[in-house]
């Protein structure tokens, strides 16, 4: 059986807390679940959640940047949270930049910097150019 990573709606953004190492298939069902998601509630953000993340492989990191580019497509900001140094290190020595992905060291910055990028976590609005 697939774990499956619960997805919570706070005002228009759509915040996700993966809370155990995910195997291949659990991840790519997020990226099911999530893109699913964003389209049924309008989401103009999704922050991931990644704390309690200890271990990442070049698929999850790859599938990380896709499922930020499948939400820029569908208009919606992502900002990864939480990563531990461990996992950015990986990350790095893998060869993989996370391009197009927002990181922020904690939730509460992650709402700020939606906020900045011009999505009002609240009502879900855009700052008009």
């Amino acid at each position: 059986m697939t774990t499956r990573v619960p997805i919570l709606k706070v005002g228009h953004i759509l915040l996700v807390s993966i809370q155990v190492d995910l195997d291949d298939q659990a991840v790519m069902a997020l990226q099911e679940d999530l893109s699913e998601r964003i389209v049924a509630t309008g989401a103009r953000g999704v922050i991931i959640d990644i704390t309690a993340v200890e271990f990442v492989d070049s698929f999850i990191g790859r599938m990380l940047s896709t499922i930020a580019g499948i939400s820029r497509m569908l208009d919606a900001e992502t900002v990864v949270v939480g990563m531990q140094p461990a996992v950015a290190i990986t990350l790095v020595e893998l060869g993989l930049t996370l391009d197009g992905i927002r990181t922020a060291l904690d939730l509460e910055k992650g709402m700020r910097l939606l906020s900045a990028a011009g999505t009002d976590p609240a009502s879900g609005k855009r700052a008009e150019a």
